[in-house]
């Protein structure tokens, strides 16, 4: 098997301009991450979400730092190819210096590429710190698992006229801040659409429609797992003999526009 170029930011800026759809998908050990990355991933995101998949809490908001360090460890181990994306967890960037500094230890500790962080206007200066530093960030808008407590559940966000004028103001500053992508989560397409066409910088839907640049899911969505899977994700295990083909048919849904379709939406 020939080994695939190394995806970075430069490779997503790349497949941005010339209009490649981007490819991404969680893990949280080495098995899985080794399978993800030799179908063709683009990115591979370690997942605050293990907390509701793999520790089996109600939300993310329990996950720590050396749970994510951890597990971001493991999948580094048998990643060759796609950028390693990793969150940080709840309370981890409480100010851009602290900030800093767990995304230091994301990175020289867990093999982080990527860090992902959830929040708008917050979290500008933050971003615009890590940026400055040397450490590529995603952004992460719409529905944010770390606030479900203030949000009242997992609710679609941006659907009135001044919610979905601030998620544009908060992307464009995330970017100008220094944003390498940003991933929109449960907002109506024509929002997604909009900040999509605005920004610069590649944008990751979930359940935010097929005109964002890229795609990502919830591995455990994917291959079935999920009891009451949310209405954004779709189980590849249906139409598949393997978790390897069924991530082989995720990747070129995503990369022909064939995933997400509109019941997989919110109107």
């Amino acid at each position: 098997m020939t080994k695939r170029k190394k995806v970075t930011v430069t490779q997503l800026k790349k497949m941005l301009q010339t209009g490649e759809k981007i490819a991404a998908l969680t893990a949280y050990d080495a098995s899985f991450s080794r399978v993800i990355d030799q179908q063709g991933m683009d990115i591979i995101l370690v997942g605050d979400s293990l907390g509701m998949v793999i520790q089996g809490h109600n939300t993310t908001v329990p996950v720590s730092m050396d749970d994510i360090i951890y597990h971001a460890k493991a999948v580094a181990n048998k990643n060759e190819s796609a950028l390693l994306m990793v969150d940080l967890p709840f309370m981890s960037y409480t100010s851009p210096e602290i900030a800093l500094r767990n995304a230091a230890r994301l990175m020289q500790e867990g093999n982080a590429e990527m860090v992902k962080l959830e929040g708008g206007a917050p979290q500008v200066e933050t971003v615009r710190q890590l940026s400055h530093h040397g450490v590529p960030v995603c952004a992460h808008l719409g529905l944010t698992p770390q606030s479900v407590y203030k949000l009242g559940g997992y609710h679609v966000q941006g659907r009135g006229q001044q919610a979905a004028q601030q998620m544009l103001i908060d992307a464009c500053d995330l970017q100008e801040a220094g944003a390498d992508a940003v991933i929109l989560e449960c907002i109506p397409p024509a929002l997604a659409r909009e900040i999509t066409t605005v920004l610069e910088i590649p944008t990751i839907g979930i359940g935010a429609s097929v005109d964002c640049d890229g795609q990502i899911l919830v591995l455990h969505d994917l291959i079935g797992l999920t009891e009451n899977a949310p209405k954004f994700s779709a189980n590849f295990m249906n139409d598949a003999k393997s978790i390897a083909e069924a991530v082989k048919n995720y990747i070129e849904a995503v990369k022909s526009s064939q995933f997400p379709q509109e019941e997989h939406c919110f109107l």
